[in-house]
């Protein structure tokens, strides 16, 4: 060949001669005889022992791999052939003999019975596994993927494959056929070495395969065949050929498998994807190896001339050009085999290029934006936020969790929602990147609580859709998110938004739900209308509390407009502090005016922990109960630095500070007071000297006070006073202690900081009120179970309905009108909820105010199963729509008209959900009404402090009622409208000028309290996680007592359950309430008319254990000229030194009145009870006083002639409270007789104390 190319040079030559003279020989014009020259030749040293010839030797690495397929091939055929004949002629056999037994069956039984030859032998060895089946058995336990060695074997021969492709790489770079030395060529022997290993796999695939023709003709034995052999040819021929290795990379196929294997492919889409995109770059790669192959040797009947040199990744590109259809043309092939390789190729390439690159394309498109997985930060929290993620709910959640008067949030918010953000919740996440989240996937799935690191979560908070259309199914949905988290991790604390009350018993059933532990569900049912029947007690309470419970930035207005005044007390929150060590030992009354006064702060509640370590949250205890070390105080204050002060407060560095701001952490050591100083220290606050001066405690005191120590301990969690220790510590030592100094340190009974009222906290035996002997009375049950609510026996609801012409006979007033829009298939709002708060066991039953229910009597029926309990609830069928309803009810004259509906969530139109609520409180404020009635006397929602003489106001220094005539127009009846969409509000008053897109707490209808809805109760969610104790406040406020142990019980019966009266409820009944203080006239009218709102707060503290926190204010007072307005608003905690006025009404929390509950004769001559709270008309603040005991008596008299006229119109027919005392108010009271139980009673208590109070006249109320 070469002589035939150059002419010259002679044969034999050596390689160095033969290159030089085809060098100098060949014509320099003609390069392409070069090219092709140097194609043929094959390079060799004289120290290869190469082919002399220079002839190429690829047809015997192609016959290597050709013999090995179609060897095989064809020894497999024979196998099967011979098989088969084998099979066709016993089965020949089998046929004739069983021929010959049918033929001859004499024979056969004595053939049957004769000897069997060596032939003849039973078929039992069959049964038993050959040792070829063992082998089989195990060649597919090695390879298989189901075990830890199989899946080894397969990774490896997997990465072995693409570690020869790489050597293939490596290897394209030098010509297609080469002269090698096994010995010296390492990559060449790597290669080797890798064959040997394929070859061993393919022996047990092989041995493994059931169907040997199948797995012969298998994509990876094909590999095998033609990638093996030729290896073990070029370490013979010492030649090394490119050929067809280039099939090692349709081993890429199967990477889909082997990362599912190795467990890291789980999802469909991803499996799909690595499918395609492994069978398109194995196909590219592969038809990319042959095109180098025949473009760089040339066709064979050409002799090789028409070789082109193209690098692979030449021979690459031009295949993706050419599956493209693009077809640049700078590269192309010249071979015949090239061509017509590519002509096939495009026609499977492009159809393959067209449907696997979209498909390709839209699964990574459509691959989850957010589906990475959060890495936790050290030293930085973070919870989890699932459930109903929107645009709405997360923006409302992030402006009070993340408010600046939260201090420093450290904790980072992760969203969990399978639903991927639009693009206005996109940008407020961008907007918070630095704290906030978010990830797409589901809570039920254990792989996405995983990515967001569920286990390691601060706590996970769940929102519900309020709007939803079936609350129900919301719940379900929710509690199974809950039950999915508790089942990943069960001590993750949960916080979980609920809507309806009755779902909250499935929470119950889930092992690992534990309130103790902080996990909490906020019932949205239960506490909007909890918020909405203390607003029936005291009228914009609702507004107040919702605005303590939510973070709102103070808005700062130069005008002196009533909005100045809301908008400083909106500024407001809830918080919580430990208190200082200085007030160890001190009264709640007296820490709670020293932070008020000094520390510009106003305490309302603290976490008080019992001796038997229990704590429990009391809400202005009283003077029982003592500071103790580490005590958690719940305060009320613009933001969290102002309440650190009480926990840097120091007696002997801050005393004389008067700048509240300048109390700042200081130097001292504050070790634990010793027993003396705490009871002395004490003992100096209550009787107001200071402690030098003090002569409480002489020196026999201190003298004996290891003794005392030793007797009775103080610990820091003692719930008696010093006072209980030092009447213990007198009983042992009398002479320590003269008779004056026991009556300063609270020994005698009629002490003013040791009332009988105080002392029957701890135990109710020891000095009974009279009423609580009455209420003793074992064969009557007046309370549930718990003692918390007023309780009657069940009633059907036919007893409780009123006609129109029932109810107008009634003649109620001082009554709770509840207009409710429903129907039979209308969601349940809980009734329930609005109607305990108004039962609860803290008012006397003479104080409870009747319920009257306006609405469809299908749907009360659904509800009436958990009302049936309560007494002096009634029913009128109709609509809230029917002027002649609402007249029938006396709408004019009830203390509040409440506005729902079970119909909201039930209409697409936002803008509509709330149209029945805002018909019908429109419709009542256009009505109008004459006095014909007469002239009420009313209280204008306020109180008589306890113990004050109510007998004879005239007489009496405490005027705290005033006489006004009855409304005679709607827009005076109060009234409060439950709204669902906040846009709403809007249509509520006319006469404002709020604009649509002002948020809820800055309109007038919300300040003014007549309007509430469900979204400012999502603050409650953070609030919740920062201090679990705020929930547990919110709901001791709010639902008149609710507490754990009742909503097991509740779970369990779904209604109250009715108790006999012992210490141990009664007890539970002495619990402060919220209430109105009226100022223009009784105790506090010096300071109504120009006084300081601090020195009311000081001496309603002091004189009655009031807590002031707010004030009602009519919403023109600040004008001077006066107004006609008697809108009022809410002004949340004023400074010491705000200026009151007379007509303004005081937010307070009273304590429980014992003497309340004594016999009502001394009442008779008034309605000062709940029958005949004020009106806000436009005669509140317009009386002169010089009037009031004129229209006194003519209010009396004409009350006297309008309850006689009842009775004569009424006669004989049915009582419309069924459950009320034949003798309760307002009729004439008789006083009866003490009946022999109870005298036996009385004389029981007798012999147990000498200090037993005179017995009042009892009134029987059975």
């Amino acid at each position: 060949m070469l002589a035939e190319a150059d002419g010259t040079a002679p044969h034999g030559s050596d390689g160095s001669m033969r290159t030089s003279n085809i060098n100098s020989n060949i014509n320099p014009d003609s390069s392409i005889l070069i090219s092709k020259m140097e194609d043929v030749v094959i390079p060799f040293s004289s120290e290869v022992p190469c082919d002399n010839n220079g002839q190429r030797m690829w047809w015997a690495f192609l016959a290597s791999s050709m013999v090995t397929f179609f060897g095989g091939l064809f020894i497999i055929l024979i196998w099967r052939t011979l098989k088969y004949l084998w099979t066709v002629c016993c089965h020949c056999n089998i046929k004739s003999k069983e021929a010959q037994k049918v033929s001859n069956p004499a024979n056969n039984q004595a053939a049957d019975k004769g000897p069997k030859g060596p032939d003849e032998k039973e078929e039992a060895p069959a049964s038993e596994v050959g040792w070829m089946t063992s082998v089989k058995d195990w060649a597919g336990v090695m390879i298989s993927a189901q075990t830890l060695t199989g899946r080894v074997l397969v990774v490896l021969v997997f990465a072995l494959s693409i570690g020869a492709l790489g050597i293939y790489f490596i290897d394209s770079s030098d010509p297609i056929e080469s002269c090698q030395n096994f010995y010296k060529d390492f990559t060449l022997q790597i290669d080797m070495a890798f064959n040997v290993f394929f070859l061993l796999y393919f022996g047990l695939r092989f041995i493994a395969a059931n169907d040997k023709l199948w797995f012969w003709l298998e994509v990876n034995s094909v590999v095998d065949f033609f990638t093996v052999p030729p290896v073990f040819v070029s370490v013979y021929l010492n030649r090394s050929w490119l050929g067809l290795r280039f099939l090692r990379a349709l081993r890429l196929i199967q990477f889909s498998e082997i990362l599912q294997f190795l467990n890291i492919l789980k999802t469909s889409n991803s499996i799909k994807l690595v499918n395609l995109c492994s069978i398109f770059i194995s196909t590219w790669l592969t038809a990319a190896g042959f095109i180098h192959l025949v473009e760089n040797s040339g066709d064979p009947w050409e002799n090789f001339e028409n070789s082109q040199s193209l690098s692979y990744w030449e021979c690459v590109y031009l295949l993706m050009v050419t599956m493209s259809t693009v077809g640049y043309g700078d590269v192309y092939a010249k071979t015949t085999l090239g061509r017509l390789f590519m002509v096939f190729f495009i026609l499977g390439g492009l159809a393959m290029f067209a449907s696997y690159v979209p498909e390709i394309i839209e699964l990574i498109g459509n691959r989850k934006k957010y589906g990475g997985s959060y890495s936790a930060v050290n030293g930085r929290k973070h919870i989890v936020v699932c459930g109903h993620i929107t645009l709405e709910s997360v923006s409302n959640f992030l402006k009070d969790f993340l408010h600046k008067d939260r201090d420093d949030v450290n904790v980072e918010i992760v969203f969990l929602h399978n639903i991927s953000p639009n693009l206005e919740l996109e940008a407020l996440f961008k907007r918070h990147f630095t704290q906030v989240e978010f990830y797409q996937g589901s809570v039920l799935n254990p792989h996405d609580l995983a990515r967001v690191k569920i286990e390691s979560a601060d706590a996970c908070l769940i929102l519900a859709n309020k709007y939803c259309a079936d609350p129900d199914a919301e719940d379900a949905s929710n509690i199974m998110r809950v039950i999915s988290i508790k089942n990943y991790h069960p001590k993750i604390r949960i916080i979980t938004q609920m809507l309806q009350y009755h779902n909250k018993a499935h929470l119950l059933n889930i092992p690992s739900w534990n309130w103790k532990e902080g996990d909490d569900a906020i019932c949205l049912a239960e506490l909007k209308a909890g918020f909405i029947a203390q607003s029936c007690l005291a009228q914009g309470l609702s507004t107040m509390l919702a605005n303590l419970f939510s973070m709102r930035s103070f808005i700062e207005i130069e005008e002196d407009t009533w909005q100045k005044y809301y908008l400083e007390g909106v500024a407001n929150e809830m918080y919580t502090e430990y208190l200082s060590s200085a007030f160890v030992g001190l009264s709640f009354p007296t820490v709670c005016e020293l932070c008020y006064v000094k520390l510009k702060l106003l305490l309302i509640a603290i976490e008080y922990k019992s001796e038997q370590r229990e704590s429990s949250i009391l809400i202005n205890p009283g003077n029982h109960v003592k500071m103790q070390e580490g005590t958690l105080g719940f305060f009320i204050a613009s933001d969290a630095k102002e309440v650190k002060r009480a926990f840097f407060y120091c007696k002997a560095c801050h005393d004389d500070i008067s700048d509240p701001k300048r109390i700042k952490k200081c130097g001292c050591k504050r070790p634990k007071m010793s027993v003396y100083k705490r009871m002395k220290l004490a003992c100096c606050f209550d009787c107001g000297r200071s402690e030098r001066d003090c002569s409480c405690m002489s020196g026999s005191v201190h003298s004996n006070m290891d003794t005392l120590q030793r007797a009775y301990p103080l610990s820091s969690v003692s719930v008696h006073d010093c006072a209980t220790t030092l009447r213990a510590f007198e009983d042992e030592h009398p002479s320590t202690l003269s008779p004056k100094k026991k009556q300063r340190n609270g020994g005698m009974r009629n002490s003013p900081n040791c009332s009988p009222k105080m002392m029957s906290r701890h135990d109710p035996l020891l000095i009974p009120g009279n009423e609580q002997i009455e209420n003793m009375d074992m064969n009557v049950k007046r309370y549930d179970s718990t003692g918390m609510f007023h309780w009657c026996p069940s009633k059907e609801i036919e007893k409780v309905i009123l006609t129109r012409s029932e109810a107008s006979m009634t003649v109620l007033s001082g009554h709770v009108v509840v207009c409710i829009f429903g129907d039979g298939t209308s969601a349940l709002v809980g009734l329930r909820n609005l109607v305990m708060p108004l039962r609860a066991s803290n008012f006397h039953y003479h104080e409870l105010k009747p319920i009257v229910f306006v609405g469809s009597l299908d749907y009360l029926r659904r509800e009436w199963e958990t009302l049936h309990n309560f007494p002096k609830v009634s029913i009128l069928p109709g609509t809230p729509l029917s002027r002649a309803d609402l007249r029938a009810v006396n709408i004019n004259l009830c203390d509040m008209c409440v506005i729902l509906s079970a119909n909201q969530n039930n209409i697409e139109d936002a803008s509509l959900q709330d149209k029945e609520c805002i018909l019908a409180s429109l419709n009542i404020k256009s009505m109008q009404f004459d006095d014909s009635i007469g002239v009420l006397q009313a209280n204008s929602q306020g109180f008589t402090p306890p113990g004050m003489d109510r007998s004879s106001p005239d007489s009496s220094p405490v005027h705290s009622f005033v006489r006004q005539a009855s409304v005679t127009t709607g827009s005076n009846i109060p009234i409060i409208t439950e709204l669902v969409n906040d846009s709403n509000v809007q249509f509520l008053d006319q006469d404002d000028d709020d604009d649509p897109d002002t948020e809820l707490y800055l309109t007038q209808p919300f300040a003014c309290g007549t309007a509430f809805a469900v979204s400012v109760l999502d603050s409650l969610m953070s609030a919740t996680y920062f201090n679990d104790n705020i929930l547990t406040l919110i709901r001791t406020l709010v639902t008149g007592g609710a507490t754990p142990e009742l909503e097991a019980l509740l779970a369990e019966e779904n209604a109250l359950r009715g108790g006999y009266s012992t210490p141990q409820t009664l007890a539970n009944r002495d619990r402060c309430r919220v209430a109105q203080l009226a100022l223009y006239d009784g105790p506090f009218a010096d300071l109504g008319d120009g006084g300081c709102y601090g020195d009311l707060f000081c001496k309603a503290l002091k004189t009655y254990n009031m807590l002031c926190f707010g004030i009602y204010r009519l919403r023109d007072a600040h004008l001077s000229a006066p107004s006609q307005c008697t809108k009022r608003y809410v002004i949340t905690n004023p400074p010491y030194e705000f200026e009151l006025v007379p007509t303004d009404l005081i937010f307070c929390l009273m304590q429980f009145d014992h003497n309340a509950g004594q016999s009502r004769t001394s009442l008779s001559h008034s309605s000062h009870s709940s029958h005949s709270s004020s009106k806000k008309s436009s005669s509140v603040h317009s009386i002169p006083p010089t009037s009031r005991q004129n229209r006194s008596s003519k209010t009396r008299e004409a009350r006297d002639k309008q309850n006689a006229t009842r009775m004569n119109r009424m006669g004989q027919e049915k009582k419309w409270f069924t459950d009320e005392p034949d003798n309760a108010y307002p009729r004439n009271i008789q006083i009866k007789p003490m009946s022999t139980h109870m005298a036996n009673q009385v004389n029981q208590y007798k012999s147990t104390s000498s200090l037993i109070p005179p017995i009042r006249e009892v009134e029987d109320e059975c």
